[in-house]
């Protein structure tokens, strides 16, 4: 499975917020903010305070991908 935070970057658009303002606003790293930018993995943590500072849930800032070939 992969991830994808487009959701999540279409949102700060809406609302108008840079990426460096999320990351001040949710207290994550550089590095938790760049993982998101590269479609990694990162921690539950890092995700709910991303929503917690957004004040969404999960599912408006990521989607759950299948990966060509799993689950065959």
């Amino acid at each position: 499975m992969a991830v994808s935070y487009n959701k999540l970057w279409k949102k700060l658009i809406d609302l108008e917020m840079s990426k460096g303002e999320l990351r001040v606003k949710a207290g994550i790293s550089t590095r938790q903010l760049a993982k998101l930018g590269k479609n990694e993995n990162v921690t539950t943590d890092v995700l709910v305070k991303v929503c917690k500072a957004l004040k969404c849930n999960i599912d408006e800032i990521m989607d759950i991908l299948e990966r060509k070939g799993e689950n065959e």
